[in-house]
């Protein structure tokens, strides 16, 4: 009786502190709702990016109770520390913000170097967790470098194509280059091990390099070898190869192999179409591992049902569909840079969460991949928050560009 009532003045007051932290950060001029014209940014990504807060908020509030009861004394422990990531996230926001896109295109090789560097320090001082070792300790702060490693090698594969966009286009070896960087990257995340990283890296740089126009034979021939490979990857090593097996028949050995997604399938069960109700998922009392991390979409599938899984569904599918448009936009007035970083942010976000949700809901085998801006997750939120600024930033450069052109043509 006591934990519930913790909960709900929990609940109670997440929505007065997120509140004082949003008002106590100052954004730029051009960003501000009350003085910068409709014309120059679209507030929609705002929205989202918020909403998808404060869910996610709530939802490790839930989830993460019981368990940070028995870790660490204190049920209120990874909420504090979301509440924490929150507001850094949006703290590097505003700062993120300030760089133009040609900042980004000229740093590309150096964001890649530090993404290697990065993934290089975890394998020789980083920590392991349950077998993998993928977060590097600098006191208080737990970095995951392959969240970074992602965003930084998008970026660089999309200023690549923009000084190779006829070789990749016309020949193999211009296809080939940004695969053999691709590789050494995979190999550095296969060490963690990371194969969930590597399988959101590998369909993004398909997808990014299809759209800009690489042969048709190329690329299936390509993807025929990488498919082949992951495949071998995961046959010959015996836990990868006990998820998929556990994947196909999870209740075959529902207290062994296939005990986390047998918990995960009660949790969508028992949502129904409403759900139980906020606080009453049964799966988070430490039946459900990983409830407020990579299986946060289970508990909310209990306590929310069908409609509460549709919602999030529905802004990160618009949010995909916002950033491939503005892709397309961007690639239409020839920011060819920033056309495909939309489109590769665009092809990350609908792949990362389309695999979280199909784990937790059996129809992918599990690759430990947080849905973005909803699961508990610092490295996760911080970089997914990036990563929408970015598109703010190319839609607020393209909105002036138009403006500019209109008064000069009025002039």
């Amino acid at each position: 009786m006591m934990a519930s009532l913790s909960q709900m003045n929990v609940f109670k007051g997440l929505g007065s502190v997120m509140s004082s932290v949003m008002g106590s950060v100052k954004i730029p001029g051009w960003l501000s709702l009350s003085s910068a014209p409709s014309t120059t940014f679209d507030r929609s990504y705002l929205i989202l990016v918020i909403a998808m807060y404060m869910i996610g908020l709530v939802m490790v509030a839930s989830s993460s109770m019981p368990v940070a009861e028995r870790l660490f004394d204190n049920p209120f422990h990874f909420v504090i520390r979301h509440m924490i990531y929150i507001v850094l996230s949006i703290g590097i926001a505003v700062a993120t913000l300030q760089l133009p896109m040609s900042w980004w295109q000229k740093s590309s090789g150096g964001l890649l170097l530090l993404a290697m560097v990065l993934l290089l320090i975890v394998l020789l001082i980083g920590r392991s967790v349950n077998g993998a070792t993928r977060w590097i300790v600098l006191g208080p702060i737990t970095i995951q470098a392959a969240e970074p490693a992602k965003l930084f090698f998008f970026c660089y594969l999309s200023a690549y194509l923009v000084r190779r966009r006829d070789e990749v286009m016309e020949n193999f070896k211009g296809f080939l280059k940004p695969l053999v960087v691709f590789f050494f990257l995979a190999l550095m995340l296969l060490a963690q091990p990371d194969l969930g990283t590597i399988i959101v890296m590998f369909v993004t740089t398909f997808g990014l390099l299809f759209l800009a126009g690489a042969k048709l034979w190329q690329f299936i021939g390509i993807a025929s070898v990488g498919v082949t490979a992951l495949s071998l990857l995961a046959i010959f090593e015996p836990y990868r190869w006990r998820r998929i097996t556990s994947f196909l028949d999870p209740w075959q050995d529902p207290f062994g192999s296939g005990y986390q997604l047998t918990q995960s399938l009660m949790a969508y069960g028992r949502g129904e179409v409403f759900g139980q109700g906020l606080g009453n998922s049964i799966q988070k009392l430490e039946y459900l591992p990983e409830a407020h991390t990579d299986f946060v979409m289970a508990v909310l599938a209990e306590e929310f049902g069908f409609i509460g899984i549709s919602v999030v569904l529905l802004l990160s599918f618009i949010l995909v569909i916002k950033a491939l448009m503005l892709g397309r936009q961007a690639l239409a007035q020839e920011k060819f840079f920033e056309g495909y970083f939309a489109y590769a942010i665009g092809i990350w976000m609908s792949f990362q969460a389309a695999v979280n949700v199909g784990a937790s809901a059996g129809i992918v085998p599990t690759k430990g991949l947080t849905m973005p801006l909803i699961s508990y997750g610092g490295s996760s939120m911080i970089i997914m928050t990036i990563a929408v600024v970015v598109l703010i930033r190319i839609d607020h450069e393209i909105r002036l560009q138009s403006i500019q052109a209109t008064s000069g043509g009025r002039k």
